[in-house]
């Protein structure tokens, strides 16, 4: 409405200066009376004027109100008094946005309190600066943990701890770093993760710190309490059946708590005696052969890290389980994306857990009557290369779930229980990760995800 009156007024305007001109044009042609020539010409630019006033007038509103939006002024008024026509509708619209404006603004404002609020409740420490390292909000959580009044920009950061802030100025979006810091009482292991927000030229990243120092020892001590007992466990089952039979035999040459003479000693005792003593030697290899699994847990070698194919390493792998698929209805599939891909680890440990796997999924499905293994490699959605080993099998219960990576647990009567831990810990030193998932009667799928890049 607003601007068909505006188009109106200007059209009125220049149907009249047109109008006016074809008169004066014509009395010029036909060499009427010059006094008519005179006032049509007077008309002509008082008409000029009036229209460019107006224009002028009716812009310089305009500019005033864009000016006021860009320079974030939206308290400026546009009088509606004395005012009429299309110039009155003007200044009452640009008012009326103008409130818009203003009422956006208290509402934004009204949320930015919100958010802090809750940024201040947050038990995580949160920082948010900007792409020249200024910072927007830093919460109570984050200045108790770094010890620290006020937080204005990131190079503050760097009398609290170099490699925090090298860590800080580095890290990208959805990125996540574990780094250890000497804070004011005592050293602290901080989680750090980033995200980001905004646009390109006016982005803002938001940073979450986390002290899981704690968290760490708990689980460091629950690991060891897990590893004691299995310990305690395999020790006191090969040493109590030692113990008992070596009193059994000391009783064979004992009478009345004497020794017994040689006349005494029958074959039969000698007979007892020998058995007794090469099930004590059967139990002592038990018990050496389980503290040499121990040592090879203790000590792995360093990984010679390169880069290799995935295509090479199924390859080899494949060569060396081909006897493991030859079990009466077993399949073994090797799979990729691509021939291309590469990883960069040990070839030979990598391959020791590929194939630890592999030989884990072949025994659990040795009652199953169409059990297929597959393993696949490829890159995950976070753009991380992992290779996964799945089977149809009986999968794995949910309380053994936790358990299964503990050192020497295991649920299979022969089985020594170091070979998923072991695993583990060899991923690990590659900077990687070995994970579980498991649905009973359906499937089970281990990956090994690896992070580290050459």
């Amino acid at each position: 409405m607003l601007s068909k009156k505006l188009y109106v007024n200007i059209l009125i305007r220049v149907l009249f200066i047109t109008s006016f001109s074809v008169l004066l044009g014509y009395i010029l042609f036909n060499q009427q009376s010059i006094r008519l020539a005179i006032i049509c010409t007077v008309i002509i630019l008082a008409l000029t004027i009036n229209l460019i006033l107006f224009l002028n007038r009716t812009n310089r509103n305009i500019r005033f109100f864009f000016d006021s939006v860009k320079n974030d002024d939206s308290n400026l008024s546009f009088s509606v008094d004395n005012k009429s026509g299309s110039l009155k509708e003007l200044h009452q619209s640009m008012n009326n946005v103008n409130q818009q404006i203003q009422n956006l603004k208290i509402e934004n404002k009204q949320q930015e309190q919100f958010f802090q609020k809750i940024l201040e409740l947050l038990a995580t420490a949160i920082i948010t600066y900007d792409q020249k390292g200024f910072i927007h909000n830093a919460n109570s959580a984050a200045k108790k943990l770094l010890s620290v009044d006020t937080l204005t920009h990131i190079s503050q950061l760097e009398r609290l701890d170099k490699k925090l802030f090298a860590t800080v100025r580095t890290i990208k979006p959805n990125e996540k770093h574990l780094i250890g810091v000497n804070a004011k009482h005592g050293e602290i292991t901080l989680l750090l993760k980033s995200t980001s927000s905004g646009s390109d030229n006016d982005e803002l990243t938001i940073l979450s710190i986390q002290d899981i120092k704690n968290e760490l020892d708990e689980k460091e001590i629950d690991a060891w309490m897990k590893l004691i007992r299995v310990l305690m466990h395999e020790i006191m089952n090969s040493i109590t059946p030692i113990t008992s039979l070596s009193d059994s035999l000391q009783k064979i040459y004992r009478i009345d708590n004497r020794l017994k003479s040689p006349e005494e000693v029958t074959d039969s005792n000698i007979e007892v005696t020998l058995r007794g003593l090469e099930a004590i030697r059967e139990q002592g290899n038990g018990l050496m052969h389980f503290v040499e699994s121990f040592r090879k847990l203790s000590f792995i070698p360093k990984p010679e890290m390169r880069s290799f194919r995935i295509s090479q390493l199924f390859e080899r792998v494949e060569a060396l389980v081909v006897t493991f698929g030859k079990a009466e209805n077993t399949e073994i599939l090797f799979e990729t994306q691509s021939h291309n891909y590469e990883l960069y680890a040990d070839e030979n440990l990598i391959s020791q857990v590929l194939i630890n796997l592999i030989k884990n999924a072949v025994e659990a499905n040795e009652k199953n009557k169409d059990c297929r293994i597959r393993i696949s490699a490829g890159i995950a959605n976070d753009n991380i290369p992992e290779i996964c080993v799945s089977d149809n099998g009986p999968g794995i219960k949910e309380e053994n779930l936790e358990n299964i990576f503990v050192p020497f647990f295991t649920t299979r009567e022969k089985g020594s229980g170091i070979g998923l831990s072991l695993s583990r810990q060899i991923m690990g030193m590659h900077g990687g990760s070995l994970t579980v998932r498991s649905l009973p009667g359906k499937e089970t799928i281990f990956c090994m995800r690896f992070r580290n890049r050459p």
